[in-house]
């Protein structure tokens, strides 16, 4: 299941959810700041992340400039702890499923959240010139031969 981390003020967030629902993918979504973030999950965001903190924690956040803390150099344990105390250190909105995360809403980067079985149906069925796409005999086939082949 795709997490996606926002919080209630930001337009990027917004805009990500409209794609999902639009793209008619479940989320779970998580406002930072109406819930204390878990500590696994973060866990989860901070191995994931390619750069470490700098994927995930604006180095312009108030609080980190206004006490000189060098991320880099905090227990990964004080860095969740950190974060659980200062969620607005997060850059928004982060989306994390099994294999992997974003953060922020980029048009092309999003699309990798669609399910592998719909890309490759819709890359083999010409979904633009099919009327009838999400009803298509043909597109169902293909779906079934990833499913069965996964």
């Amino acid at each position: 299941m795709i997490k996606i981390y926002t919080s209630p003020s930001c337009s990027s967030c917004r805009k990500v959810k409209k794609w999902f629902e639009e793209q008619k993918i479940p989320y779970v979504e998580k406002n930072i700041f109406s819930i204390t973030l878990d500590e696994n999950e973060l866990k989860e965001i901070l191995i994931k992340s390619e750069n470490g903190t700098d994927d995930i924690i604006s180095s312009r956040s108030k609080i980190v400039k206004d006490n000189g803390l060098v991320l880099d150099d905090m227990s990964v344990n004080d860095l969740i702890d950190f974060i659980r105390k200062n969620p607005s250190v997060l850059k928004r909105p982060i989306m994390v499923d099994d294999r992997r995360i974003q953060v922020g809403y980029n048009e092309e980067d999003i699309t990798t959240f669609i399910p592998r079985a719909r890309r490759i149906a819709e890359l083999n069925c010409c979904p633009e010139q099919c009327e009838n796409f999400k009803n298509c005999e043909h597109a169902q086939d293909c779906l079934n031969k990833v499913k069965d082949e996964n």
